[in-house]
């Protein structure tokens, strides 16, 4: 591994994520030595032992149909990663036995934004108060650009599922829209017959999925197991 000043990183994935990554690497220590996109890694071509010699960790914003492969290949390399991209959850299992067999180190997020994990947090300590108030009913609601393809996205997925984890067991309504340009908005709202209470979280650009990211990226190097980034960012394991 090249010194801990001068991290070796690869960008799988060199797409508007990948060139926000490119220009923030610097602050976070990194030095981009390998670019992957559809014109050398189409078919995983470029996931090689010889492009990915020397390389201390890998960032994947892909998309959902390459980011299992791409990452099972990554750990195949015995390559450590972070992936920001969304919509594969249905191969979790998968990718996360290939980290397992092969002793490397994933973390994933449906959002690396480090304050969408803080509203994470901020809604599920609203619905454990508000599930005790059976008049009470709750919504989710997200708007994304009209080329994002997922939809719910996963940073709905994520915040319903913390609801649920913190004691809501009642209907949550959800509704996405997707138009324009919109880097993302989440909105999540509880209302009773005397008032409604409504949390919501704006994203203004990208910038803050690529820290979350590189954050995350540095942090893996070097280690082993499979991490979902609120864990590290909260409370990092030992």
């Amino acid at each position: 591994m090249s010194s801990p000043e001068r991290l070796r990183l690869a960008l799988v994935g060199y797409g508007k994520m990948g060139r926000i990554v490119e220009a923030l690497a610097p602050e976070y220590g990194f030095e981009v030595r390998l670019r992957l996109d559809v014109d050398n890694n189409a078919r995983f071509e470029g996931l090689t032992p010889e492009n990915f010699a020397g390389i201390d960790v890998a960032i994947e914003f892909s998309t959902p149909e390459a980011a299992p492969e791409n990452l099972v290949r990554l750990a195949a390399l015995g390559v450590n990663a972070a992936t920001g991209t969304t919509g594969w959850l249905g191969s979790l299992e998968r990718v996360r036995s290939a980290v397992a067999e092969h002793r490397t180190g994933l973390v994933w997020a449906p959002n690396f934004s480090i304050g969408v994990n803080i509203f994470a947090r901020l809604v599920a300590d609203a619905a454990r108060l508000v599930a005790a108030h059976a008049d009470y009913g709750a919504w989710g609601w997200e708007l994304h650009h009209d080329a994002k393809r997922d939809a719910p996205s996963g940073t709905l997925l994520m915040l319903v599922d913390e609801m649920r984890r913190a004691g809501w067991d009642r209907a949550i309504s959800t509704a996405s829209n997707r138009a324009g340009r919109h880097p993302g908005v989440h909105e999540i709202g509880f209302d009773s017959s005397a008032d409604t209470i409504t949390l919501r979280h704006t994203t203004r650009t990208r910038e803050g999925f690529a820290r979350g990211a590189l954050y995350a990226a540095r942090w893996i190097v070097g280690k082993q197991g499979f991490f979902e980034f609120k864990d590290i960012l909260f409370s990092p394991p030992a």
